[in-house]
């Protein structure tokens, strides 16, 4: 057996054997299922239809038996795992210390990448996490697409962040025992503020990877190797009644990377509105790989989207998109149905 494989057997059976052992507190135990998907399809340049599948599912166990505290397991499947071959995207335990902290170990997310803020959409192209535009329109080189710092969930992981107090969120990460590099830590900061019909978010992270060995989150992209590898980040939103305002951006730098320059920077913004039973959303993304090295490479893409759904019952709707990258026009539509 693998690390990895050894690893979550043993989180599990950790979890397993505390939860059962409160067997007779049978009351105290809660489980969640949640998750979505999405079925469409994309013409690139109006012409050949691709077809789209996106999903996800959510199972979460919790244990509320013990005042001010919560044990619980996720396990998370989606997609993007399915397209790299893996039978999981989150696969964690956590310890939930109300008004204090939550503590997370197993594999998931950074918590730079969970305190960070997306981009507003409303079209089912993921635009925020491992595009679907790029995968199916190609890229003509490396492509920065996640707008907020993510370092996959390959590796195991311990997580701690704060509980939000007086607006204020933080947390900080470690990751290691993988073939992919020695070890990465991260920390990440959300501030939340509102005023009247106005509210506010604003988000920060840094992370550091030590010897990134073809490291990559990107399913489109090569895999990056370096002496190690720093990466920054900041994001804010604004919320205006049923208006929506984002921007954010990203600085990747790889020091004496060999092969392929796939680091660089990423800058996105975007607004969207609510009405009834409608969001309109527009939003522009920007990346530039190559620039740190004079010996690299620069490719430069620009990604231009328009989207608007509409919300047919609580668990339906329909949604459809117009954008270009790599200066090819493109045209999606699909339907998503939550649960």
């Amino acid at each position: 057996m693998t690390i990895k494989q050894i690893s979550l057997a043993a989180i599990f059976a950790t979890f397993a054997t505390s939860a059962f052992a409160q067997a007779p507190q049978a009351g105290d135990f809660n489980f969640g299922l949640s998750g979505y998907g999405t079925i469409g399809v994309l013409e690139p340049d109006f012409k050949q239809p691709d077809f789209i599948g996106d999903f996800r599912v959510r199972a979460e166990l919790t244990y509320d038996g013990l005042e001010s505290n919560t044990f619980g397991a996720v396990y998370m499947m989606d997609e993007i795992a399915l397209h790299e071959e893996d039978f999981y995207h989150d696969a964690f335990v956590f310890w939930h210390l109300h008004d204090i902290a939550r503590i997370e170990i197993g594999y998931t997310n950074a918590v730079a990448h969970k305190l960070g803020l997306g981009l507003p959409d409303a079209g089912g192209l993921r635009i925020n996490h491992d595009s679907l535009i790029y995968r199916k329109m190609g890229t003509g080189g490396v492509i920065i697409a996640d707008p907020t710092i993510t370092n996959g969930s390959d590796a195991p992981r311990v997580n701690i962040v704060s509980a939000a107090h007086k607006n204020v969120q933080y947390g900080i990460s470690v990751a290691g025992l993988t073939d992919d590099y020695d070890y990465e830590v991260d920390a990440g900061l959300k501030l939340k503020y509102s005023e009247a019909k106005t509210k506010y978010a604003f988000s920060i992270g840094a992370s550091f990877m030590s010897h990134p060995d073809k490291f990559s989150t990107d399913t489109f992209t090569a895999g990056a190797t370096a002496d190690w590898r720093g990466q920054i980040y900041s994001g804010l939103n604004i919320q205006y009644n049923s208006l929506v305002f984002g921007l954010t951006g990203r600085l990747i730098y790889d020091e004496n990377p060999i092969g392929i320059a796939t680091d660089g920077i990423a800058a996105g913004t975007g607004i969207s509105y609510d009405i009834l039973n409608y969001t309109l959303s527009a939003t522009y993304m920007f990346s530039e790989t190559g620039l740190w090295h004079k010996a690299a490479e620069n490719y430069i893409d620009h990604t231009v989207l328009a989207s608007f759904r509409y919300k047919y019952s609580q668990n339906v709707d329909g949604w459809t998109s117009v954008g270009m990258s790599r200066e090819e026009p493109f045209l999606a539509a699909g339907i998503r149905i939550t649960f």
